[in-house]
């Protein structure tokens, strides 16, 4: 046998239905999911029945013609059928495809081509793109209502099959496959089209053992979900810490201000996702005393933050390529603010010189790159992607894309990204992306897209155009071109504003400094 043999045998019997069947047998009535819609109308469900719901979808789509391997685009807010139809694809076999919801069309259709996706499960909010956008799909499905929202009229005469006919008889069950693919989600890197990642089920498993040691969550205890469950830190940061434990999810529809400390307090929360914008209720004056919230896992380990906020503070770094946190720090190991962490034991960890390929000394900023087996610490592959895979991997090392420093005592701590990947409210955004639909106006002879600072947002893109030759009106111009990037682009991948400039800042061999682009950007107004 040969070590990446060995390693897949540590998952031998476990996959996504084996950990579901574990807690239906070994906590039948504990809560597994509750559900928190802003209207308060939710709904519990336990191990038990969770797990009989999700066989029951099983079956209903086993019985529509989905097979193992089948793609099955998902495309919804945080929801109570999202949770379900996910997990209902991987009890059969298939691979759920979660897609962000500020897609556009265009966006849509690449998703659903590229996956070569057979079905959709979505939202009457989302209905009609869907089906105009991915018109080879067999079939359709669409919920009730949209998170907990009563849909419009016209948004429930969409003509598809209702979510709830999905159901039918349970799913006989199959033989636990660890290294199938089970999910693949959408991450942008500074090529031009998103990324198909892959998960598998032996990622699930890996997901489930290793993210509740790194943040110490019990079997007791209570994780709200409010970050979109389309992406990594929903799915397996959170949802398969929780898994991994048979401890309980609470699923908001999205973040709410108002709703944050009332759920907190009503349903026990302990753990969250620690973001800037969940900053101002952790500091409110007005914060109820009687609750049991006690971690939130953030970017770095903080002191500061922990006395401010009355939580401890994890550091946790990872991407949705290294599937859960791959680098980690607990307060308990009192390691120095600002510091990630160490390396999650089951990765391997370099700080590398990016133009020489050595290892970089201590506090010398590298990229930091990770290893560990394909399939279990880091995702399979990038869908359908061998130059994306190729570029990715060296030797078996992931290269993250982000720079680092190792400092005394084995601390990781973080510098920054790839420049031409912004991070936009959380979301990953490509500089290319956005530049390569830019260029094609005929007004724009050459263009760069940095991130400006924003107030909530953290940074937001912009545009710096070089027009081309010829009586262009900039006005006009800047204003197609924002309507051509909202007709093709989700959301936060839109520039805020396009600015007119008559050459770019250059460097070496006339490389354009979009550090100082950035500068620039800064110097102008701030954008809605």
């Amino acid at each position: 046998m040969d070590a990446q043999e060995i390693e897949q045998f540590q998952m031998y019997g476990q996959d996504i239905p084996w950990l579901l069947a574990h807690w239906a047998d070994r906590k039948p009535d504990h809560a597994a999911l509750v559900w928190s819609p802003k209207d308060g109308n939710g709904r519990r469900w336990t191990y038990a029945q969770l797990k009989a719901d999700v066989d029951r979808l099983a079956g209903g789509l086993q019985a529509k013609g989905i097979a193992t391997g089948d793609k099955v685009l998902i495309h919804s807010e945080n929801s109570p059928e999202m949770v379900l139809s996910w997990l209902a694809c991987a009890t059969v076999g298939a691979v759920g495809v979660t897609t962000n919801t500020k897609s556009v069309g265009a966006e849509m259709t690449y998703f659903a081509e590229h996956t070569g996706a057979v079905a959709a499960i979505t939202q009457p909010q989302f209905a009609t793109m869907v089906a105009e956008a991915a018109p080879a799909l067999k079939w359709i499905a669409v919920t009730e209502d949209n998170s907990g929202d009563v849909a419009t009229a016209e948004q429930l005469a969409h003509g598809f099959d209702a979510f709830a006919s999905l159901y039918g008889e349970p799913f006989a069950g199959r033989t636990p496959e660890p290294m199938l693919p089970f999910g693949i989600m959408f991450t942008s890197g500074t090529t031009s089209r998103p990324k198909a990642v892959v998960h598998t089920h032996a990622n699930a498993i890996w997901a489930s053992k290793i993210g509740p040691r790194n943040i110490d969550l019990g079997t007791d205890d209570t994780y709200l979900i409010y970050l979109p469950f389309f992406h990594v830190n929903a799915q397996s940061w959170s949802f398969f810490s929780v898994l991994g434990m048979g401890a309980t999810a609470v699923l908001m529809p999205k973040w709410s201000q108002s709703g944050f400390w009332p759920n907190v307090v009503e349903h026990g929360v302990t753990h969250i996702s620690l973001m800037p914008f969940v900053m101002g209720a952790l500091m409110s004056p007005d914060k109820p005393t009687d609750h049991k919230l006690r971690a939130g896992v953030f970017g770095f380990v903080s002191k500061q933050f922990g006395d401010m906020f009355g939580v401890d503070v994890y550091g946790a770094y990872g991407m949705t390529e290294t599937v859960t946190h791959a680098v980690t720090g607990k307060p308990s190991e009192q390691l120095p603010d600002k510091s990630m962490g160490h390396v999650t034991p089951g990765y391997e960890v370099a700080v590398v010189d990016k133009d020489t390929g050595e290892l970089c000394g201590e506090g010398v900023t590298g990229e930091l790159w990770l290893r560990g087996t394909r399939g279990i610490q880091l995702f399979l592959e990038y869908y359908d992607n061998d130059e994306a895979n190729a570029k990715a991997f060296e030797d078996g090392w992931f290269k993250t894309g982000d720079m680092v420093q190792m400092t005394a005592g084995g601390n990781v701590v973080y510098q920054e990204r790839d420049k031409d990947l912004l991070k936009v409210g959380g979301e990953n955004v490509s500089a290319k992306e956005v530049e390569d639909l830019v260029v094609a106006h005929p007004a724009v002879q050459q263009v760069a897209v940095v991130g400006k600072e924003h107030e909530f947002l953290g940074e937001v893109a912009v545009a710096f155009v070089i027009k081309a030759p010829g009586d262009h009106d900039e006005a006009a111009a800047a204003e197609e071109i924002l309507a051509t990037c909202k007709q093709n682009l989700a959301t936060f991948k839109v520039p805020r504003a396009v600015y007119f400039v008559d050459a770019f800042p250059t460097g070496t061999l006339d490389k354009i400094l979009k550090n100082r682009l950035r500068e620039m950007a800064d110097e102008y107004p701030p954008v809605a």
